[in-house]
C-alpha cells in the first residue's frame, strides 16, 4: 500500500484486492503494453491484465519503464489506443494517489455545475497529511490555490464545512476523552433541537476538528443523553449538501467500508451510471479496504458489487473494473 495512502484504522484489519504482483518485471510488463498497443489494433486483455493485477507503485514503474525503453509516454499511448470510460479508467489507474485526488477535486469544480458529492467524499475521508499533500499537489498541477476555487464555486454552510475539511485540522489521536464526549453530545444538541434555527458553527467545528473514534463517542453518547440517533438531528437540522456533508462524516466514524459501499451503490443505482464517481472509488479504494467494501455492499444491499457493475456497464471497462475487485 502507497504510503500516501495509509488509513485511520476504523476497524481491525482492512484488504484491498489489488496488492503488490510478486515476482515483478517493470520492463517484461512494459513491453507487453507495447505488444498490445503496437500495430493495427490494440489487445485490450494484455492491458486490463497488467494494470490490475499490479498496485500503484509498481504501475509508476511499468510507466517509467515505458518511457525508457520506447521513449514514449505510457498515459498518452493508452489515451490514443482506447476510448471512453475505459480510456478514463486507465488514466485513473496511472496517476498517483496524491496527484489523482487533486486532478478529481479539480474536475469537480472546473465544469458547469459542481460535484459537491466528490468534494465531500475525498476532503472528509482523507487524512491530515493526505489532505495537505493533495493542497501542494493541486497548486503545482493547477498553478491555483485549492481553498480559494473551492471557496469561488461553493457557498454558505457548505463552503464553511469544505474550507474546515482543507484546513486540515482533524485530530489523529486514537485516544477517547469519554468527558469530552458527553460534552459535546450535549453541545450538538443545544446547537440543534433545543433552539430555534440550527447553530451550524458547533456542528461544524466538532465534526471536522475531532477524530473519528472521537467522534464515534460523542454520537454514542448522544444517542445515550438525547434519545436519538446524530444522523436523526442532522436530518431534521439541516437540509441540501451540507446534510449530506455532515452524514458524511457520522457515516465515516461508523464505518469507511459502509461508506463508500453507499457510495458506490449510489453511483449505479439510479437512471443513468455516476462514472466518475464508480472510478474515484474503485481506483482509491482498491489498494485499500475494497475485500470491507465488497462485503458491507452486499450486507446492505442483499446483491454483490460484481453484480451491479455488470449490471451498468459493458465492455472492456466492464472487465477492468471486476479485475480491479477481483470478480469475474
Amino acid at each position: 500500500m502507497c504510503d500516501s495512502y495509509k488509513e485511520h484504522k476504523m476497524a481491525t484489519h482492512t484488504q484491498g484486492t489489488v496488492v503488490p504482483s510478486k515476482p515483478f518485471s517493470a520492463e517484461k510488463l512494459a513491453q507487453q503494453l507495447h505488444e498490445a498497443m503496437d500495430g493495427l489494433g490494440t489487445e485490450e486483455k494484455p492491458i486490463i491484465d497488467v494494470m490490475a493485477s499490479h498496485d500503484n507503485k509498481q504501475r509508476q514503474e511499468i510507466a517509467l519503464s515505458y518511457k525508457t525503453q520506447f521513449g514514449k509516454d505510457l498515459r498518452a499511448e493508452l489515451k490514443c489506443e482506447t476510448s471512453g470510460n475505459f480510456e478514463n479508467l486507465l488514466v485513473a489507474l496511472l496517476e498517483t494517489p496524491i496527484n489523482y485526488d487533486a486532478k478529481s477535486i479539480n474536475d469537480a469544480i472546473k465544469f458547469v455545475g459542481t460535484d459537491e458529492g466528490a468534494l465531500i467524499e475525498i476532503l472528509s475521508s482523507r487524512s491530515k497529511v493526505q489532505i495537505k499533500s493533495i493542497k501542494a499537489a493541486y497548486k503545482t498541477l493547477f498553478n491555483s490555490d485549492i481553498e480559494k476555487d473551492i471557496s469561488s464555486d461553493t457557498s454558505g454552510h457548505l463552503r464553511r464545512f469544505l474550507v474546515s475539511q482543507l484546513a486540515a485540522g482533524r485530530s489523529d489521536d486514537v485516544t477517547v476523552d469519554a468527558g469530552l464526549a458527553a460534552k459535546e453530545a450535549d453541545e450538538l444538541f443545544a446547537a440543534g433541537e433545543y433552539q430555534v434555527g440550527t447553530d451550524e458553527s458547533v456542528f461544524n467545528r466538532i465534526l471536522t476538528v475531532r477524530s473519528y473514534p472521537q467522534l464515534l463517542a460523542t454520537f454514542n453518547a448522544y444517542k445515550v443523553k438525547h434519545g436519538k440517533e446524530i444522523e436523526t438531528a442532522i436530518k431534521s437540522e439541516t437540509s441540501g449538501y451540507l446534510e449530506d456533508g455532515y452524514l458524511a462524516v457520522v457515516k465515516l466514524a461508523r464505518s469507511v467500508p459502509a461508506y463508500f459501499a453507499e457510495r458506490l451503490y449510489n453511483s449505479m443505482n439510479r437512471p443513468g451510471t455516476k462514472d466518475s464517481t464508480l472510478i474515484r472509488v474503485i481506483v482509491t479504494r482498491s489498494e485499500i479496504d475494497m475485500v470491507q467494501i465488497k462485503s458491507e455492499f452486499e450486507r446492505k444491499y442483499g446483491k454483490s458489487l460484481a453484480s451491479f457493475i455488470k449490471g451498468d456497464t459493458s465492455g472492456d471497462y466492464e472487465k477492468l473494473l471486476l479485475a480491479l475487485i477481483k470478480e469475474k
